[in-house]
């Protein structure tokens, strides 16, 4: 168990666009860190890309005289893009993702008719298995293997915090959905009772924050909190509650927006499509891939 006194610095970015939060990861000691879950702003009406979000990070990195050692992705975002490949290009920093990411690419290659696209992980520099561990600075970090959201979805614990991803969101959000592709209500649940099994006064971190109610964003709670009023799992007591309660909510909802964009982009660890012969990229959206998806 990691020593839950050292408590990193953590600095949030919140993405109103897409209700993402974006984390800046520090050892207050060494002042190195990671940067977890990083976003490329794209903007479907009209296909541009632009690194806004990133260069907030950057720009923040550089006035706390940060040294990037980690850009570390949970899992592949269908949400929004990655700024992986762009922050590794002006930082020197060290990509990486879960082991089961060649999982995620395996299935979605065919989504994609990409025959040739090597689904072995190689388009990140380290893949961590389950139980693995990492340093940032002199701080500890472990990874959790979390699917259920995703095939590849991880839980990194650093110092007393805990990046959750998208399993359980703020407690007056509930959980995530489990219909993509992959993804599995079952698995999800265990993801969840591993996180809460950590100590209660551990720090979480979540992927998103829909602000229920429209209230002001937030990103933080413990592990305690999530156990006493978390609206999904303190109102389950069993797996197959739970698994009930997800499928049925998970029929209600359509698919992201920017999932057949988002996920051919970060199955190739954030970099865009190639130019093609004329020197501009293209998206490539296959028809009718999901099936009976629920529309808006």
């Amino acid at each position: 168990m990691l020593e839950a006194a050292i408590k990193p610095d953590v600095q949030a970015f919140f993405d109103k666009r897409t209700n993402s939060v974006q984390y800046v990861v520090a050892d207050p000691v060494t002042r190195h860190c990671a940067i977890i879950d990083s976003i490329l702003d794209f903007d479907e009406k009209s296909g541009s890309t632009a690194p806004v979000n990133a260069d907030r990070i950057l720009e923040f990195v550089d006035a706390n005289s940060l040294k990037v050692e980690w850009i570390l992705e949970t899992h592949p975002h269908a949400d929004h893009f990655s700024a992986a490949d762009y922050l590794r290009t002006k930082t020197g920093a060290t990509t990486a993702i879960g082991r089961h990411i060649v999982e995620v690419q395996a299935l979605w290659k065919r989504f994609y008719n990409w025959p040739d696209f090597p689904a072995d992980g190689s388009q990140w520099d380290h893949l961590f298995n389950a139980g693995d561990y990492f340093s940032i600075g002199k701080l500890t970090g472990a990874v959790m293997f979390s699917p259920g959201h995703t095939l590849a979805s991880v839980t990194y614990v650093i110092g007393d915090s805990a990046f959750i991803h998208d399993t359980m969101f703020m407690p007056d959000g509930g959980t995530a959905r489990c219909d993509f592709p992959g993804g599995s209500a079952e698995h999800l649940w265990q993801s969840i009772e591993s996180i809460l099994a950590l100590p209660d006064d551990t720090r979480v971190f979540v992927g998103h924050d829909y602000q229920p109610g429209g209230r002001e964003p937030l990103w933080e709670s413990t592990v305690g909190d999530q156990k006493r009023h978390n609206i999904h799992v303190s109102q389950c007591n069993s797996q197959a509650e739970f698994v009930a309660m997800r499928q049925a909510r998970d029929k209600t909802l359509p698919m992201p927006r920017l999932i057949l964009a988002a996920l051919q982009v970060n199955m190739n660890g954030g970099r865009l499509p190639e130019p093609e012969a004329n020197g501009e990229r293209f998206l490539k959206i296959p028809l009718n891939a999901l099936g009976d998806a629920k529309w808006d």
